[in-house]
């Protein structure tokens, strides 16, 4: 009989706490007119503890269920599905949690080898729709691979065998070839201090792949393409088998180890090729986007002053940080070339996203999720909920805002209206959950006008966990 989840623990109760169902929704309830040009999927991704988790739970460990808000015609379906990894697959069969994901010394004798051979992960973190596949990310193994609509497993994905690393959780695609670029850190063996850099053709065949030493054994979430570049940072978020072996936190937050950012050119750029490039010390989970113009790199990120979530080497919190856009500009004209960083929006603002169609290009239109000061959240790092819809204009540094109260939101997902509509030309599409009934709905916003409000809410009769990542699949 599967245990009760822990009840002090936030990340396994609401918003963050699991459901312990899949379904299958039809027809949902719509308020308002869901546009008649959007028809396709909305996934969302995030972790969802099959069972009571051991030790002392972390939000990034949960097993990974896809939710997905299938759109055609005015109407909409939902479904979703835990993702058979072969962790999953082993406890659902035992019936508990027999390791922890966040510890891999952590676990029932009998698997102790499991942890080092697992290809699956957790798939939990973020999705992709590239080369005919819908791929579901958590940046420590492979990709896994699910039926676009059916949500099915179909199991980790290594690219016909070239794929022999890890899959970031943010891939990034060229709109005008649809090539995807990834990477993968710790990429030789585990703690290592590398990237390995991957090139995915519009076909999904993989085409290249490069090596690249890093200063330190680093934790890297993201990163950024232009048109010309290829901008890798290593912040220090440092790995440590020695240190998880005395029972230290496996990552830590070290800021002595600095900034440290790779940059090769975007095409034809080889292990040789890597400029490195120091920065002044910050912390970046997620970017906007990027561009390059006569060799200037600008770079939009979602910044903090430290890392939050994670602890000090010695185990100690970071405190309390919270992220605001910056720019980052990179001279690549000067002989040693450095980088430097200005705020450039007032508000608290991260899981930014740009019109995919300009990706790597100069662009104009962002969104962001944001909290407005009144939806409180019980974690010390960050005491504030995101509860706003945010659209950043770079052009006139004017903001728009819409705050749904006292609701969770997640990660606004830009749609365009057609492949040839202007930048921002589109919707943005949310998973929203309320505090009051505690269910989760899909709004719908203009992009360009969110301060107006959702143009239409679908709503389920259950509630989709605080998760991370999504994507959209056209229909």
């Amino acid at each position: 009989m599967s245990q009760p989840m822990s009840q002090t623990n936030p990340f396994l109760n609401f918003p963050y706490g699991a459901i312990q169902m899949e379904c299958d929704a039809k027809d949902l309830i719509v308020e308002g007119e869901i546009p008649a040009a959007l028809n396709g999927t909305l996934y969302r991704a995030g972790p969802n503890p099959r069972f009571a988790p051991r030790g002392d739970y972390h939000f990034f460990a949960g097993d990974g269920m896809v939710h997905a808000f299938h759109l055609q015609d005015g109407k909409a379906d939902y479904n979703n599905r835990w993702v058979r990894t072969a962790k999953w697959k082993l406890e659902d069969r035992e019936g508990r949690n027999v390791l922890n994901a966040m510890n891999p010394f952590d676990c029932e004798p009998e698997y102790s080898d499991f942890v080092l051979t697992d290809r699956d992960g957790l798939a939990n973190t973020a999705i992709v729709w590239h080369g005919g596949r819908l791929l579901v990310m958590e940046e420590g193994h492979r990709p896994f691979e699910l039926d676009p609509q059916t949500l099915e497993s179909v199991g980790s994905w290594d690219f016909r065998g070239k794929l022999n690393t890890a899959m970031t959780a943010h891939p990034k695609i060229d709109p005008a070839t649809g090539e995807m670029v990834f990477f993968a850190y710790m990429a030789s063996a585990p703690f290592s201090a590398d990237v390995m850099l991957h090139k995915v053709n519009a076909q999904g065949i993989l085409t290249e792949s490069t090596f690249i030493p890093t200063p330190y054994s680093s934790m890297v979430h993201d990163f950024v393409i232009t048109e010309n570049y290829i901008v890798i940072p290593i912040m220090p978020i440092t790995g440590s088998l020695e240190r998880a072996m005395e029972g230290g936190p496996p990552f830590a937050w070290e800021p002595d180890k600095g900034v440290h950012v790779a940059v090769l050119p975007r095409h034809g750029g080889t292990t040789d090729d890597v400029r490195w490039v120091e920065m002044p010390l910050c912390f970046v989970f997620h970017f906007m986007n990027a561009f390059d113009r006569d060799g200037v790199i600008s770079v939009d990120a979602c910044q903090f002053k430290a890392a939050p979530l994670f602890p000090t080497a010695n185990g100690e919190p970071t405190g309390k940080v919270a992220p605001f856009l910056n720019r980052w500009t990179i001279d690549m004209n000067a002989a040693t070339p450095t980088g430097s960083f200005a705020r450039i929006d007032e508000f608290e603002s991260e899981f930014p996203q740009c019109d995919p169609r300009h990706t790597g290009r100069a662009y104009r239109h962002g969104w962001y999720a944001s909290p407005d000061g009144q939806l409180k959240s019980p974690l010390s790092e960050n005491d504030n909920f995101y509860n706003v819809i945010g659209h950043y204009d770079h052009e006139t540094k004017r903001e728009d805002r819409y705050s749904c109260g006292q609701s969770l939101v997640s990660e606004p997902i830009f749609v365009p209206a057609s492949d040839t509509a202007a930048e921002g030309e589109g919707h943005v599409l949310a998973v929203v959950t309320s505090f009051e009934t505690r269910t989760s709905s899909l709004f719908i916003f203009n992009a360009l006008d969110v301060s107006a409000g959702p143009v239409a809410k679908v709503h389920l009769s259950h509630r989709v966990p605080a998760g991370f990542h999504g994507g959209w699949r056209p229909g």
